[in-house]
């Protein structure tokens, strides 16, 4: 496994980290999860993702139970604030009330004094952003919180936030949480460019944009029973198109050729961008962990990146 530094931080993190949206808490029982973590600790992944809105806490409880058997020092974790965790009208958002009551309930859930990153998981454009930012930044002189982040924020909303903390003296946003993949790619124009000017760090979900590029759906074929696609509450008619459909095709025969999985080159093609720390994969069986984590410190030549771009039709 390969490490890379978090943004301008010092903090170093795995290529590849394992997230638990949709699945812990969720489809994957807790039995399963706590082996998929143990696995990917034991193959060298240092960095886990979750969120207070997975499952409403669930995925937080099961994540925090199977790390506890390790060092703290040894692992990096970051959880989530903005989604909804109850029907009153403070119970979302990213108020300061909000901020700092979920952050406490987090920890609770989690079993810890802190956690490593506290994500913004969404922009709110209802509270000032200075009051999110100061909040924040309370939480990490209180020691309960280390590093700021933000998810799906824009290349605009990212520099306001550096420059309100600036001046403001406040603590800065080191990483934002983006879904970045070969089929979701709109990251490369602003948010990159402008993460990098400020310091700010990518760790990329739906890096295998929900399993489309693993292989696992072929045009004119049924879709798999036990995939992510069969499961109700989600919808990938967005990413199951012919086109792409088609793309992943001709990407497997390229992964073919390199001796990769597709799934193994679609994350080296992501981490072929040095404004990104690390990939996050949500896998559900440990032999998926071993797998991915081969294209930790693969590097795809200019050759094969060129066919990439040509099937991707940039």
């Amino acid at each position: 496994m390969r490490y890379r530094r978090l943004g301008n931080t010092g903090l170093k993190v795995s290529e590849i980290s394992l997230g638990s949206w949709l699945t812990y808490g969720g489809y994957v029982e807790e039995q399963k999860a706590a082996a998929a973590i143990d696995k990917a600790y034991d193959l060298g992944i240092n960095f886990f993702d979750t969120a207070n809105v997975y499952m409403r806490g669930e995925a937080e409880k099961i994540v925090g139970k199977a790390l506890r058997k390790y060092p703290r020092h040894s692992y990096v974790l970051a959880t989530k604030v903005f989604g909804k965790m109850g029907d009153g009208p403070n119970d979302q958002g990213l108020s300061r009330k909000h901020i700092i009551e979920q952050c406490e309930a987090s920890l609770q859930r989690l079993g810890l004094d802190y956690v490593d990153i506290y994500y913004c998981h969404r922009y709110h454009p209802d509270t000032p952003l200075e009051e999110t930012l100061r909040a924040m930044d309370d939480l990490v002189r209180q020691g309960k919180v280390l590093y700021i982040g933000v998810s799906e924020w824009t290349a605009e909303q990212i520099s306001e936030a550096a420059h309100i903390a600036d001046k403001r003296l406040l603590d800065r946003i080191v990483v934002n949480q983006p879904n970045y993949s070969m089929l979701h790619r709109y990251i490369e124009k602003e948010v990159i460019p402008v993460s990098e000017k400020h310091g700010v760090g990518q760790v990329v979900y739906s890096p295998l944009a929900q399993g489309v590029l693993t292989g696992k759906y072929k045009k004119g074929q049924d879709i798999p029973a036990n995939s992510r696609a069969a499961q109700k509450n989600l919808d990938l008619s967005k990413l199951l198109t012919v086109q792409n459909l088609e793309r992943v095709e001709a990407l497997n025969a390229v992964a073919a050729n390199e001796g990769l999985s597709l799934s193994q080159l679609a994350l080296a093609w992501i981490l072929r961008q040095p404004n990104v720390a690390s990939a996050l994969i949500g896998a559900s069986k440990p032999e998926q962990i071993e797998e991915n984590i081969a294209a930790s410190g693969t590097k795809l030549s200019q050759d094969t990146l060129a066919k990439i771009e040509g099937i991707l039709d940039n």
